[in-house]
């Protein structure tokens, strides 16, 4: 079998696409920090009938990547085309975290309205959490913005509702449509409303002052009998997390069933291409906010309603969720407006045929922040065998975010760190918060990403290509950060048609060792 990777290049775009597809709808099914829990990506624990009965009328994806481990850079890449450090959405986008992408920035609504004088019916119902809202107008819009998180993102009845009147006008109206459904399942929700569970699971189950949502069959697991996954520690309480995260999981894919069943009511099911993913890896360590393989290793499935398309087939092609903005524009046949840069290409030929590859073929990550307290930039390139990422911050520790910091997982972990005891996990705290700036990995053979080859002579040749694979990307992208930590950039003035890096002399300092904080005292321990 033939293999295919989406290259991630800048294009710069005047014409059209190629015609690969005929579907004149598409519909944009997003899970909120969802990993691989479901059956067709083997987990055998997790119950999804409907996303597995999805992936057999599709093409299931092996080998798909977010270029961001954050929510709302993650939501701007697929709305955009862009990587966080070129769209301007570096972090979250709500309350104090206040990050919008840059006011030129054009996304698909805004683009799809412009590109087809109004004939194509924009939609979002569930979680939005990007903005300025300017730069994502909608046509039908049901989100946080008009409701509670928890009523449009996880009341599956609720959406299945505005569904089907989105559905209803774009029939009446004879308008092609581009809908995107942002679950907010299963993010977690332990930090805020501790009484619905740490996952929200209990959140309208029916149990006493939990309400109750009336198309919700509730999955109960129990944890005695999970497995835990070999990244995460192996104890009593991932296993207890991991029950209520299931939970939510078949939330979400009961909802998943009621829009596809809503779909064919509508009786636009057969010319609708149907796209399924989610943002980022699971909020556990090593998942959500990094750039390490459960950070960004994505679920991703297309189901075509072309029959001549591939179904019920598995492809390894790599591809990164920045080649869902220009695989959008090709289903509905759509030029993009001149000019316009984004990364990535479409991933509809690869519903034709299993293309080529090479092991040098290679998708990029680029995280910044996602707490607007979280500055810990990182860069990545990966190709089908290694991996190198670029932690620009590295003289300080890898941060941690709210909700997952009140999780019982980390707070196994930092109390058994804080009291000396042991803890069958395969890193230790100091190892997960102190990164070298460079981190080189062999992911055939070490998929838990332990052994750093920086240093390692024999593969001097891989770093350096890895090297300038990544900053060439860089400069392509505009990436503000292409010259830190070790340089300024200037390109204004008399450096403006030549951009250049300048040092700041890091090279010619002897730092002190790290000190390791043995205080915990002073601090409050949950």
């Amino acid at each position: 079998m033939r293999l295919f990777i989406a290259v991630l290049v800048i294009l710069v775009v005047g014409g059209t696409y190629s015609r690969a597809a005929e579907p004149k709808n598409v519909l944009l099914l997003l899970a909120d920090d969802a990993g691989f829990e479901m059956g067709a990506y083997l987990n055998k624990f997790c119950q999804t009938p409907n996303l597995d009965a999805l992936a057999r009328r599709g093409l299931l994806f092996n080998n798909a990547f977010t270029s961001v481990s954050s929510c709302s850079p993650s939501r701007a890449q697929l709305l955009t085309g862009q990587a966080s450090h070129a769209s301007g959405m570096y972090g979250l986008h709500q309350g104090v975290h206040n990050f919008n992408v840059l006011p030129e920035v054009g996304s698909l609504p805004n683009v799809l309205r412009e590109q087809s004088n109004g004939r194509i019916l924009s939609g979002i119902i569930g979680k939005k959490h990007v903005g300025a809202a300017a730069n994502f107008h909608f046509d039908f819009e049901q989100t946080e913005e008009q409701h509670s998180i928890n009523q449009i993102g996880r009341n599956i009845t609720k959406i299945k509702g505005y569904a089907r009147d989105f559905l209803k006008q774009a029939k009446d109206e004879q308008r092609p449509f581009f809908l995107m459904v942002g679950f907010h399942d299963p993010h977690r929700c332990g930090h805020i409303t501790p009484q619905f569970g740490e996952f929200c699971e209990r959140w309208g189950s029916g149990e006493e002052g939990m309400g109750s949502i009336p198309d919700w069959k509730p999955i109960y697991y129990d944890w005695r009998n999970l497995e835990v996954p070999a990244w995460l520690p192996d104890t009593d309480v991932v296993r207890k997390e991991l029950a209520a995260q299931y939970m939510t999981i078949s939330r979400l894919d009961q909802g998943v069933g009621l829009l596809l069943r809503e779909l064919e009511a509508s009786g636009l099911a057969d010319q609708t291409l149907i796209i399924y993913t989610s943002d980022n890896g699971p909020p556990f360590p090593g998942g959500r906010t990094n750039l390490y393989e459960h950070g960004i290793r994505s679920p991703l499935i297309l189901s075509s309603p072309q029959k001549d398309d591939r179904h019920h087939e598995t492809t390894a092609a790599m591809a990164s969720l920045l080649d869902i903005y220009p695989s959008v524009l090709d289903a509905l046949q759509l030029p993009a407006p001149n000019g316009t840069k984004f990364s990535g290409k479409s991933l509809l030929p690869v519903l034709k045929e299993e293309p080529p590859a090479k092991e040098s073929d290679s998708v990029f990550g680029s995280q910044s922040y996602h707490e607007v307290t979280m500055a810990y930039p990182m860069r990545m390139v990966r190709n089908r065998r290694y991996k190198l990422i670029h932690n620009l911050n590295y003289w300080a520790d890898f941060p941690i975010d709210q909700d997952f910091y009140t999780s019982p997982t980390f707070q196994q972990i930092l109390n058994a760190t804080i009291n000396k005891q042991p803890l069958p996990w395969y890193r230790s705290l100091l190892q997960y918060y102190q990164r070298p700036e460079w981190e080189l990995y062999d992911i055939k053979v070490d998929a838990l990403e332990r052994n750093n080859l920086v240093d390692k002579p024999k593969y001097s040749g891989i770093l350096k290509q890895l090297r300038q694979q990544l900053y060439q990307w860089q400069v392509d992208t505009k990436d503000p950060w292409r010259c830190a930590p070790h340089a300024v950039l200037q390109e204004q003035g008399v450096f403006k048609e030549n951009p250049v890096c300048l040092t700041l002399g890091h090279e010619a300092l002897q730092r002190s060792r790290r000190r390791v904080l043995t205080q915990y005292e002073e601090y409050v321990v949950v």
